[in-house]
């Protein structure tokens, strides 16, 4: 029966964030906001409201370690699974914008939020610190959107919004659709959360292993859709930047939020603060200089991520269920798997600063 909720609660955490960008979309194009903010605000928001609805959730229950889990698995997950499919279906083209901000940002928020929670908490006033340099952020956004000169041709998932916001559509719908998409939110977060408990109470895992598999998966979804559909259309720095700025908002809005929702802020056990953790920050830092290389996420990087995902899921779910092949797997990436993942990303680096000096 717990599966059942759990699919339940996915359903509708996924309808719920659809209603909610679909409302809130309206409603800011209805008075004048540019589309290209509403891509860097509005759909950020949405694509992480399944996220923030279940991390609020968990808060809120007291399963505070559940949100923090949450958040870092759905990081690592965007970053590798999603990035890496979408790379190997095509290989995906970085903005300007995306090597110069948005991916440096991502870098310096995650590694804050590693050395904020690095004795295992996130404090009320740590909490409070990442929704103040929120709101900051957006703020940044917002101007930038509307100092754009290609607003309409540059917003993120263009051809969805115009869709989303073209037509009249009276201010009572949109506010419908709002408060209908927040109401199966917060239903599917509590679905989400609850069957989730229950089934790493059958199995005998941690809490923070489901938040890291199960449930950091099922929240990507939104992120999963608009990544590979808009790599299969064509739409490559879209894909991308969707990656990016969510993981970015799940760090500065899910976390915060949920943090000082709470009043307590939230926790992480010795496996986040350890393990976790550190391999959230080292993914967002091997997307610098991959991304950087050419401008492009080649292939065979996105077949590198999307194996590293691969590894790092079954190390977690060996370890959890006590397999005894994971200290030789675990061997083997130290030895073997991350030496070649230097050795590739430096060679990218390599050949790159090489095709510069020639073209210079």
């Amino acid at each position: 029966m717990d599966y059942v909720l759990l699919a339940l609660g996915l359903v509708l955490l996924i309808s719920g964030a659809d209603g909610l960008v679909r409302g809130a979309a309206r409603l800011a194009a209805s008075i004048g906001i540019p589309t290209i903010v509403i891509g860097l605000t509005v759909v950020a928001f949405g694509t992480s409201a399944p996220e923030l609805a279940v991390s609020i959730n968990s808060a809120i229950a007291g399963k505070s370690e559940l949100a923090m889990a949450n958040v870092v698995g759905s990081n690592i997950f965007n970053v590798l699974f999603i990035l890496g499919l979408a790379a190997v279906i095509t290989p995906l083209v970085i903005s300007r914008q995306l090597i110069r901000q948005d991916v440096p940002i991502m870098v310096l928020v995650s590694a804050l939020v590693f050395y904020l929670a690095s004795d295992g908490v996130l404090s009320f006033f740590e909490c409070a610190l990442l929704v103040a340099l929120l709101v900051i952020y957006t703020a940044f956004l917002f101007v930038q959107g509307r100092k754009s000169e290609n607003a309409k041709s540059d917003a993120p998932g263009g051809d969805e919004l115009a869709e989303l916001t073209q037509g009249n559509h009276p201010a009572w719908q949109s506010l419908l659709w709002l408060v209908v998409g927040l109401a199966l939110l917060i239903a599917g977060a509590s679905l989400l959360v609850n069957s989730a408990v229950n089934i790493a109470r059958t199995f005998g895992v941690s809490e923070a292993v489901i938040g890291l598999t199960i449930l950091a998966i099922g929240t990507s979804l939104p992120e999963v859709v608009t990544s590979i559909v808009a790599s299969i259309k064509g739409q490559r720095d879209i894909a991308v930047g969707n990656v990016v700025g969510s993981n970015t908002f799940n760090l500065l809005a899910v976390l915060g939020i949920s943090g000082v929702v709470s009043f307590d802020g939230l926790t992480a056990n010795t496996q986040l603060v350890q393990q976790d953790l550190p391999i959230m920050l080292g993914v967002a830092i091997l997307t610098l200089p991959l991304v950087i290389t050419g401008s492009t996420l080649s292939r065979s990087e996105g077949a590198l991520f999307f194996g590293l995902y691969v590894l790092y899921t079954a190390l977690l779910v060996g370890a959890a269920k006590g397999e005894a092949w994971v200290s030789s797997l675990m061997s083997l990436t130290w030895y073997v798997i991350l030496p070649v993942t230097v050795v590739v990303v430096v060679t990218s680096v390599i050949r790159d600063v090489a095709r510069r000096r020639k073209l210079s």
